[in-house]
């Protein structure tokens, strides 16, 4: 059986190495000319970890990233609001959650590929199934046949704007910006985030003595930035705020600090068509509140190549990897964008009966409901 996948992302390297370790041929389509480090850091909580042990990539991704001991929030003034002990959740789940450059994700993912199973400077335009397969037409002119096609090509799919036809995603309300830096001013092994009134900050650990940090802030859509530039708009908004933020964005270069506005979808309940379906951020894009975007994209792939294996009804199986997965991306979705819109609350008091109720929050019912997300309850 050949698979065709749209896009070499996290969600499409994945999926690749799933299928692969199956049996199938395997096809991944990327318009970028070559494998490129971008991006900055990002977070595998136990989940998706546990789902990369199934595919033999836990080794080779806890080698090149740092262990998260904690996740924490805080206010804007470092006063500590609510603890997850990260590292006695991941023992009960027997996979760790760990912080890493996207790029060294990418990185051991590629590398796990057998050489021709991913086609770079390869964008799919479009595409035509019948009863007895896809065919995938290329900006360069040239056509692919295979038995099935997997859109995991991000939150701005072209497979899902030809199969559903449902628009642009939505924008969240806020923008964030992102950078790495080798500063070590956060506390070793946490993910801490600030909240302040329309404004958060954000770091976490991501290996070689590296930190990754995020901001968000309530702004109109469209990235657009002051004169000033990113450094100095962002040393500015976050002046006084809890110190390490202060010398993560000054030791950030400004052309590595990197801006774009959060966007999610409305869970929707069909994925798929025929011979075609929809995984990761194609599928179910969210926003970073819960930081599950990539684990639950790997957490697709795994069940999709589970679906698949040994199936003779290609189409049948799509529509169960599809029903499988949907009610539990549509939950995390849905909470990811309110804790989003409760984050970025601006008013004093309401912020300050948030930061209340944070604080009063019992920390074993902070770690019970963040454990039971793992798990899948």
């Amino acid at each position: 059986m050949r698979v065709l996948i749209a896009g070499g992302g996290i969600s499409g390297l994945v999926t690749a190495r799933a299928l692969c370790l199956r049996g199938f041929d395997v096809t991944v389509f990327e318009r970028l000319p070559e494998l490129r480090p971008a991006g900055a850091g990002i977070m595998l909580a136990a989940n998706a970890t546990a789902a990369l042990g199934e595919l033999g990539l836990v080794e080779p991704i806890v080698a090149v990233s740092s262990p998260l001991v904690s996740v924490e929030t805080r206010s804007w003034r470092g006063e500590p609001l609510t603890y997850i002990p990260s590292a006695e959740i991941d023992r009960r789940l027997g996979a760790p959650s760990v912080g890493i450059h996207r790029a060294d994700l990418l990185r051991v993912l590629f590398d796990a590929l057998d050489p021709g199973v991913v086609r770079f400077g390869a964008e799919i335009t479009g595409f035509d199934q019948d009863r007895d397969g896809v065919t995938v037409h290329l900006a360069s002119g040239e056509s692919e046949r295979g038995d099935l096609l997997i859109g995991a090509d991000g939150i701005h799919s072209a497979v899902r704007a030809r199969l559903l036809a449902d628009g642009p995603p939505r924008y969240a309300g806020y923008t964030a910006w992102r950078g790495v830096t080798t500063c070590e001013a956060a506390p070793p092994g946490a993910a801490i985030e600030l909240l302040g009134r329309g404004a958060r900050f954000g770091m976490a650990p991501v290996g070689g003595g590296r930190t990754y940090w995020w901001a968000t802030a309530n702004e109109p859509a469209g990235e657009i930035d002051p004169p000033v530039g990113r450094k100095a708009d962002l040393e500015q908004r976050f002046d006084g705020w809890w110190e390490p933020v202060q010398a993560l964005l000054a030791s950030t270069p400004e052309s590595e600090i990197l801006r774009n506005d959060i966007l999610d979808r409305e869970p929707v309940d069909r994925w798929g068509v025929g011979r075609v379906t929809l995984l990761g951020d194609a599928a179910h894009p969210m926003t970073p509140n819960l930081g599950q975007g990539a684990c639950q994209a790997i957490e697709d792939a795994v069940a999709l190549a589970a679906a698949l294996e040994g199936s003779r009804d290609i189409v049948a199986a799509l529509r169960a990897y599809e029903t499988a997965r949907q009610s539990r991306t549509a939950r995390i979705t849905r909470l990811a964008r309110r804790m989003g819109q409760v984050f970025q609350w601006e008013h004093p008091i309401a912020c300050r009966l948030r930061d209340t109720a944070l604080r009063l929050t019992p920390p074993t019912l902070t770690r019970r409901q963040a454990e039971g997300m793992l798990r899948g309850g």
